[in-house]
């Protein structure tokens, strides 16, 4: 009946010369005993400024209408009332639901659902579940749609026990659980990582006749890859495709994303592939993951090149993809274009986000560019972007490790004068700072005053201030902290056990320190090379060679491999204690096991000659230059390799390692004039005092001499200056 007069009201509305909804209500109002329309023409109005998205002239229109004692339908009330929540006009929405209830209008499920729904969106539970009460009271009862959304919205805030009662009181009501309901208690399960109550209802779904949709299939394999679990995402990415169902872009961007969380680009790149011949087209969160990956190993061209195609293709970019972009760039070093990126991003009107100024400042406290990411945090101030935690606490971080304490405090206080709170977080940065440059007392009061602030000490910290004390000696004090962690219910990390050795082997309590292994053993914690190493040098320290050279077999035996500290410690040792065939059988065990002794240093790619013909020839790679010397048994390649040493550590004590390296693999190789050529060769052109003092030297030479047998050679004039010096 009305269509020509919606027809006609929308004209009237949309011409640019006419007057706005509210002053057409009032002409038609005037003219209603005129035209005898009925009182139907004022809903058709009111119902066309919705349809037209002009939500707040409707609101208005409603306002007058009540006036008028005139109403639109409850349908068309309902109509607004659902475009006003979608539009995220939280006060406007409210208002117009009370308007309703005020105005008599009998508000239906729809009513409520929508309201509900908007609630639940919101995160404001309480409010929804006011309404839910409110509604049963007024005898208008809960459908499958109000559990489903209730369920779903306390599931999202994590309060699970509350989306259980519900389903509960649903079943009791009468109202059979739907794949949607399902689906939401899964998805809060999932997210929360509760995998067992998830394939509980899982499960209960399929007993109750009801087939696993997409959704449900797609919510478990996001929950398998963001665990790490990616062989049982594979698992039901085919269980999906066996029952006929076809995965869509959630499904795909959630197994790209936790593959390259696990670092298998190729097997990411390989899903894309499937997931574009399958017609499924990419969106921006599945451009995100995939340059987020390839920058995290460092794939920053192919990044690059992702990135391009997806402006090519009309996806527009957002702050995310940006930051990940950064990220990588930073990464890899490339610091000129992460800023170039920044200045586009202005020059195009793209404000940057807190995320991505964070990642831009934690990328120039990577580059020791900490003037700059200070300039970059007032320029976040200035132009109104927020500042937190994060970027307070990353910067501050940095000058801790820079070694200015100072600066780093007059930030902490900055972040409190702006009203930013500091988190465990930021405590941590704080206390491990302060340790680490000796300041103990001011970490301790940093430690005690955090209750004050409503935070408790975690492990985390804890470790961090134990450490601290453990580093300066104050092993009593780490101890009762310790034991305040137990106390606590707190379980020691590997860290905190570590700090705590080390700290007993430094006050030879070797005892105390081996308890502590067997204690770390007992709760499953694996011993790392830290750990190892630390022991191994506590038996040198007090003698016990052999347990020393036990433990080493043991870390090897566990799969953690000794580091040239672990071999030059035992070594060491051996050679002081005079046991030169331990020492020559662990150096020959080192060198098998292809230690590199100078892996450590810049200058390691540089190498030995190879002949006297090539000197620009090289015969060994980074971190391969003590295979190279193991071939010094002739006295030309000797005298190359302690030139070559002696170039690249002119001033080092390192020339004695490269010393007693060659000459003890001529002594194993019973080259024993070749050992005293070696050694006087040394001595003349290339050894310094420190060197030539070295009591490792000395040994070796004594040995060597020894050995031989030689009367000639123990009565060298050089010999026997060698035996004076002994």
């Amino acid at each position: 009946m009305y269509v020509h007069a919606q027809d006609m009201l929308k004209t009237l509305i949309t011409s640019s010369h006419v007057l706005p909804g509210s002053s057409v209500l009032d002409m038609l109002w005037a003219t209603k005993n005129i035209c005898n329309s009925g009182y139907g023409v004022f809903d058709t109005l009111f119902s066309v400024l919705t349809e037209l998205g002009l939500l707040e002239e409707a609101s208005e229109c409603f306002s007058r209408m009540r006036r008028f004692k005139v109403f639109p339908k409850p349908r068309s009330c309902n109509f607004l009332l659902h475009r006003l929540s979608k539009s995220g006009k939280t006060d406007l929405s409210w208002k117009f639901f009370e308007d309703m209830l005020s105005s008599k209008i009998t508000p239906s499920v729809f009513t409520y659902n929508i309201m509900i729904d908007f609630l639940c969106k919101e995160g404001d539970m309480k409010t929804a579940k006011g309404l839910f009460t409110q509604m049963k009271q007024i005898g208008v009862m809960p459908d499958i749609v109000t559990y489903n959304t209730l369920i779903d919205g306390f599931g999202k805030v994590g309060q699970l026990e509350e989306a259980v009662c519900l389903f509960e009181k649903m079943k009791g009501a009468n109202c059979k659980p739907d794949v949607i309901t399902y689906n939401a208690l899964i998805n809060c399960f999932c997210k929360f990582e509760q995998m067992p109550k998830a394939f509980f209802y899982l499960r209960e779904m399929k007993e109750n006749g009801l087939k696993p949709n997409v959704v449900t299939y797609s919510t478990f394999i996001d929950a398998f890859c963001k665990e790490g679990m990616l062989q049982g995402a594979i698992k039901f990415f085919v269980d999906m495709r066996l029952v006929g169902l076809s995965p869509n872009e959630f499904t795909y961007t959630s197994l790209i994303d936790g593959n390259c969380k696990a670092g298998n680009v190729n097997d990411a790149l390989k899903l894309l592939q499937e997931m574009l011949q399958a017609g499924v087209q990419m969106n921006i969160v599945t451009y995100t993951v995939l340059v987020d990956g390839l920058c995290k190993e460092n794939k920053v061209e192919e990044a690059e090149e992702v990135f391009k195609r997806m402006l090519k293709a009309g996806v527009e970019a957002n702050q995310k993809i940006y930051t990940a972009l950064v990220h990588g760039y930073f990464k890899t070093k490339k610091m000129d274009k992460a800023m170039n990126l920044l200045k586009e991003l202005s020059e195009a009107g793209i404000k940057p986000d807190t995320s991505l100024y964070g990642t831009i400042i934690w990328g120039l406290c990577e580059q020791n560019k900490l003037e700059e990411a200070k300039a970059l945090v007032g320029e976040m101030n200035k132009c109104g972007v927020d500042t937190n935690h994060i970027t307070y606490t990353a910067l501050m971080d940095a000058y801790f490790k820079s070694g200015n304490e100072s600066e780093a405090l007059k930030l902490l206080q900055e972040m409190q004068e702006l009203g930013i709170v500091p988190t465990m977080v930021t405590y941590c940065a704080l206390i491990d700072g302060l340790c680490k440059a000796g300041m103990l007392e001011k970490a301790s009061s940093f430690f005690r005053r955090m209750p004050d602030v409503g935070l408790q000490p975690n492990m985390l910290v804890y470790t961090a201030l134990i450490d601290g004390l453990c580093r300066n000696d104050c092993l009593e004090e780490a101890e009762k902290l310790f034991d305040e962690m137990l106390d606590k219910g707190m379980d020691p990390d590997r860290a905190a056990y570590t700090s705590l050795l080390v700290g007993n082997l430094k006050h030879g309590k070797l005892e105390e320190a081996l308890s502590l292994r067997d204690k770390m053993v007992d709760l499953g914690l694996e011993l790392d090379l830290p750990v190892y190493a630390s022991l191994i040098w506590g038996f040198c320290k007090f003698g016990q060679v052999q347990e020393a050279r036990n433990m080493l077999n043991e870390m090897i035996e566990k799969g953690v491999d000794p580091d040239e500290a672990v071999y030059s410690c035992l070594i060491d040792k051996y050679n002081e204690l005079g046991y030169m065939d331990e020492a020559i059988a662990l150096e020959k065990e080192m060198i098998r096991r292809d230690t590199a002794l100078f892996s450590n240093c810049p200058d390691s790619p540089r190498c030995l000659q190879s002949s006297m013909e090539s000197p620009t020839a090289t015969i060994c790679q980074k971190g391969k230059l003590h295979v190279a010397m193991c071939s010094g048994v002739d006295q030309t390649v000797n005298k190359m390799a302690m030139s070559f040493s002696k170039e690249v550590f002119p001033s080092t004590c390192i020339v004695c390692i490269v010393c007693w390296h060659i000459m003890t693999i001529n002594l194993h190789k019973n080259n024993i004039r070749n050992l005293y050529l070696s050694a006087g060769s040394m001595t003349n052109s290339y050894l310094t005092e420190c060197c030539y003092n070295d009591q490792t030297f000395q040994n070796i030479s004594l040995r060597g001499y020894v050995k031989s047998n030689s009367v000639a050679l123990l009565t060298h004039a050089t010999v026997r200056e060698d035996f004076a010096r002994l």
